[in-house]
């Protein structure tokens, strides 16, 4: 009786293994998966933060600056004795 009691034991211990081998399978192929897909994110992020680099670079172009100064803002360059040099 306790060789059939131990072949029993051993089958389902044997099932059991199974399982989890397929359950880990199954969880190691999601991860990668998701892995894969933040990877991809990153890449885009990266794509965009460069492009947003390009962007903050091109708005802050002296000549943008002076030209938004100039058209928007109405402002001028003073004449040299419009200038006050103020020392502390």
């Amino acid at each position: 009786m306790s060789a059939r009691v131990a072949m029993a034991v051993l089958w389902v211990a044997l099932l059991g293994a199974s399982i989890a081998v397929v359950w880990s399978k199954h969880e190691a192929r999601s991860l990668f998966i998701e892995l894969q897909g933040l990877h991809a994110e990153r890449d885009r992020l990266d794509i965009e933060w460069g492009q947003l680099k390009l962007e903050q670079s091109a708005w802050a172009m002296h000549g943008r600056v002076e030209q938004t100064a100039r058209v928007n803002l109405q402002m001028v360059v003073p004449r040299p004795d419009e200038v006050r040099i103020v020392k502390p």
